[in-house]
């Protein structure tokens, strides 16, 4: 156990307000306004951990944080005990009194273990398999453009954007390409006469043997699987996942078929063999980051709540 004294846990308590702030607030803000973001909404809205649940910070397991009463009603957390306080290395009267106050709090991890038992186990298993598939890298972001396709029957999914081809010129792209779209949680919003343009027909009960590493939407994802994790994982790797998410939902919407550019996007022109070169030399890089961040995840999930015997993810 890791004992943290309150002047030293409250100040990266506020260095991770600072960090996530810059995301979370200007959402709140334009919310307020009633206005909409068409690339830095999406992981406030389409995500459910809300913006004050997101800017909380969390020490992760195994860490004790001196005078957190204040914690006391956090979900999966508790006081700490006195053998655990002796643990961390204080004396025996300290320990005692402490664990008699109550205000010194720690991790729940048998509350979340019990109660989180389904979420943990589809959790390694979809981390580690989709950390050791090989990476597709020619799928150039149009589950974006199956999305928008036919827009004059079905009308373009973001109402408020203009198409950068215009609605013939965005058919003519999803019509010209093999689509091989691995991420259920994509091909769910392909139009319904692109569906079959897709060369994998990805299904929830077929996610976990499907989604690999080069994916957009599946990189995106592994800031969910952080978030589901808390408060077992730390608020320092949340964050890191939730800026690899960011990053990748600009060459998301950069490679899409909307015009950006009154909105400072550049686009991406995966229509042409300049854009696909473009688009799948960053991809090579966020696949690389997704990979480390899922076995991060990995390490301090099975740290804190070890994997049964014939259970291991991978």
């Amino acid at each position: 156990m890791q004992i943290l004294p309150a002047q030293q846990w409250q100040v990266l308590e506020r260095a991770h307000q600072e960090r996530s702030g810059r995301y979370a607030l200007p959402f709140a803000q334009r919310r307020e306004r009633g206005e909409k973001h068409p690339v830095e909404d999406f992981l406030f809205t389409y995500y459910t951990l809300k913006p004050g649940q997101f800017m909380r910070w969390h020490p992760g397991a195994d860490v004790i944080l001196l005078d957190a009463a204040s914690r006391a009603d956090w979900k999966f957390y508790r006081p700490a005990t006195e053998t655990e306080l002796l643990a961390g290395g204080l004396d025996a009267d300290e320990a005692a009194r402490l664990a008699s106050e109550g205000t010194a709090m720690t991790v729940d991890l048998d509350a979340f273990a019990t109660q989180r038992a389904s979420a943990v186990d589809f959790t390694r298993i979809i981390l580690g398999k989709t950390a050791a598939q090989p990476g597709f890298f020619g799928c150039f972001g149009l589950h974006e453009w199956a999305m928008a396709y036919k827009s004059v029957e079905n009308n373009i999914r973001h109402d408020y954007l203009d198409l950068r081809l215009g609605a013939d010129g965005t058919d003519a792209v999803v019509e010209s390409h093999n689509i091989r779209c691995t991420h259920f949680d994509a091909f769910r919003f392909f139009m319904p006469q692109a569906r079959s343009f897709n060369e994998l027909q990805p299904t929830r009960q077929t996610q976990r043997d499907m989604e690999q590493p080069a994916c957009l939407h599946a990189n995106m994802d592994i800031y969910k699987w952080a978030y589901k994790l808390l408060p077992l994982i730390s608020s320092e790797l949340l964050m890191d996942c939730f800026d690899l998410a960011w990053e990748i939902r600009e060459l998301d919407m950069k490679a899409a078929p909307y015009d950006l550019q009154s909105w400072g996007y550049e686009p991406v022109k995966i229509e042409t063999a300049e854009g696909k070169l473009a688009y799948t030399r960053t991809q090579r890089a966020f696949a690389a980051k997704s990979v480390q961040l899922r076995q991060q995840l990995l390490a301090q999930l099975n740290a804190a709540l070890p994997a049964p015997a014939g259970r291991q993810a991978v």
